[in-house]
């Protein structure tokens, strides 16, 4: 290929203009297209952080998929072994789980009471992580202890120590007459994840939970299993289910919270459609440019072409201006996203302490920090995406080019 057009497309691109006007608007298309390309990858960077803190602290209370028995599980310890040992699987957990309604001096709440196995609960829940107070090991089976949420403790008005409530659903026929079942709890510790499963969330020994139901000391009523890869927990599920004898119902994570993570999925995808429009202004400022060039060089234009180039070169050398000015733009962009991306968790940092505010409450948010993950497959579909956009632009300006008569652009010289 002759180098000629390419060379004469970069001196004009680099050269300064007698009209500043079109200097203006080639500026302002570079720096339209560097700001859309950095908002984008800044902006998508935080919703993957967002993600990200969701999926650790929401996924990682609530367990990847769960083997439940009918009501109890059969010989659940054998089954336990064996599911442990099929590929993927991470960790197995025996649970038992109720709703009931806490009651307090202070306050009356619904939650769902998750009987676990304290010494196990560390293989498939983020839990013992987050305890605020306490410990999940003084939850030891007959002394009947409770660890609740820390919202859900504020709701009730209770600290470690005291006493709370538990109410349960299903009913006691005696000569009294037909009465709830009450349990009463000592709270021995509180935890904290940051989302609203700290107001929905409790914990007892799961021989405790068992004698709360009537169930042998024993038995249990489901296996909690952790994946390596939670998004295999859907598929490998089923597959475990079909090795397993017996009538047991079967669920997985994208049951309880999957919508969750597809709105946050779609959103990140709305967004990042509206934010690729800044990208697509900036384009179009090419082609603004770039007619104004071509009109202004239609001279030079017919010089060139009685000098020997062809249409065919002319248009090059016009879409080769406008892709240093969409590679100027996009390397800028790329450079001041990836830059921001990498630091803006701690830049909000330092203005809350330099402004001694705080832009993200954890009483309000499920996180106190505004949280960045760089996804370099976003980056590099920004990136192609905003410099294909202007290469595209280039197209007609530089047709347009190909097209000027030199007879006609000559005439009055």
């Amino acid at each position: 290929m002759n180098l000629l057009p390419i060379k004469i497309g970069l001196r004009y691109a680099r050269a300064k203009r007698a009209n500043h006007f079109i200097s203006f608007i080639s500026f302002s298309s570079i720096a339209g297209i560097a700001l859309g390309v950095a908002v984008l990858i800044t902006v998508l960077s935080v919703m993957n952080g967002f993600d990200r803190e969701l999926r650790q602290r929401i996924l990682g209370m609530v367990p990847h998929a769960t083997v439940w028995g009918n009501p109890t599980l059969v010989d659940w310890q054998t089954m336990a072994d064996e599911v442990s040992m099929m590929p993927g699987v991470k960790a197995v957990a025996p649970h038992i789980q109720a709703q009931v309604m806490f009651q307090s001096n202070r306050g009356v709440h619904g939650a769902l009471l998750n009987g676990i196995d304290p010494a196990q609960e560390a293989n498939v829940s983020i839990l013992p992580n987050h305890m605020t107070a306490g410990n999940l090991s003084d939850l030891k089976s007959g002394e009947f202890g409770i660890v609740l949420g820390e919202q859900l403790a504020r709701i009730l008005g209770v600290r470690l120590g005291d006493k709370v409530t538990a109410l349960m659903p299903k009913a006691n026929v005696s000569i009294a007459g037909i009465t709830p079942t009450l349990k009463r709890f000592t709270l021995v510790g509180t935890f904290k994840v940051g989302a609203e499963l700290d107001s929905s969330l409790a914990y007892i020994n799961i021989q405790d939970a068992a004698r709360l139901k009537r169930y042998d000391s024993e038995a249990v009523e489901a296996l909690r299993i952790s994946f390596d890869d939670l998004f295999e927990a859907p598929n490998k599920i089923w597959d475990i289910a079909a090795l397993i004898p017996g009538q047991n119902k079967v669920s997985d994570w994208t049951r309880t919270h999957g919508n969750l993570f597809q709105a946050i999925k779609m959103e990140k995808t709305m967004i990042g459609l509206l934010l690729l429009l800044i990208v697509a202004v900036a384009a179009f400022n090419i082609v603004s440019t770039l007619v104004m060039v071509v009109t202004d060089k239609r001279t030079d234009i017919a010089i060139l072409r009685t000098m020997g180039l062809t249409s065919g070169q002319v248009m090059w050398v016009f879409v080769v201006q406008g892709i240093f000015i969409g590679f100027l733009g996009t390397l800028i962009g790329l450079a001041l996203g990836v830059t921001a991306a990498l630091n803006v968790s701690d830049v909000i940092a330092w203005l809350e302490r330099a402004l001694g505010t705080q832009f993200l409450s954890g009483d309000v948010y499920f996180i106190n920090y505004l949280p960045s993950q760089l996804e370099w497959t976003d980056v590099q579909y920004i990136v192609t995406s905003a410099f294909s956009m202007t290469v595209l632009a280039t197209l007609y300006p530089a047709w347009r080019a190909s097209k000027v008569d030199p007879a006609e652009a000559l005439r009055y010289e």
